[in-house]
């Protein structure tokens, strides 16, 4: 197997072979392109992300934005992710319909081995992350590898998603758990979602 082949199977994989690399400096060079384009410039923004994810987009992605490879992001209709977002898509990002990424979320597919040799040794591997529908992830959010994330869940701000999320919850925590299940009220008030402490 090459090493990009062990990446994607989530295997141990040596992040500096020269094709994963070459990969690498490609998607470095479009999110460069991207956080120097002027922000109301849509038509050239939105050709460099159709080229960064290979594929053309329904959604809106604001500068700065940073991924690994691009092309393991695969965001539904509607997709839009806020200032300061980072996908480290070294395994498969799957991201459904109407998901909103508040700014600074970060999306982490990679992950270090606990061995301390083989992790000096560069050793690396990676697991896919699953987002669903109508999901709302807040500021300062971390996704962490392996996770699946049901439809309409809302993470609160600088909550730590180290386990799969309940469809039709509110979680919130270091790590997210569900705090509040939500039924179809369109008409709620975000507000409401996050009650202030008294």
């Amino acid at each position: 197997m090459t090493e990009k082949q062990k990446m994607i199977e989530g295997l141990i994989y040596q992040p500096w072979d020269q094709a994963l690399i070459h990969e690498r400096q490609r998607a470095k060079a479009l999110c460069f392109k991207l956080n120097q384009t002027c922000p109301t410039d849509r038509e050239a923004r939105q050709e460099i992300v159709d080229e960064l994810l290979g594929s053309s987009q329904d959604g809106w992605i604001e500068s700065p934005f940073n991924c690994d490879y691009g092309y393991n992001i695969k965001a539904g209709k509607g997709f839009y992710a806020n200032h300061g977002c980072t996908i480290l898509d070294c395994a498969p990002v799957t991201i459904g319909d109407n998901c909103l990424l508040a700014p600074g979320v970060v999306i982490a597919t990679a992950a270090h081995p606990l061995d301390p040799v083989s992790r000096a040794a560069g050793d690396e591997f990676a697991q896919p992350i699953q987002i669903g529908d109508n999901v709302w992830l807040g500021a300062n959010a971390t996704v962490c590898p392996g996770v699946t994330i049901g439809d309409n869940v809302v993470v609160g701000a600088g909550s730590v998603v180290s386990r799969d999320l309940p469809a039709n919850t509110v979680c919130v925590g270091v790590p997210a758990k569900p705090i509040r299940t939500l039924e179809a009220q369109p008409e709620e008030h975000p507000e409401a979602l996050f009650p202030k402490a008294s």
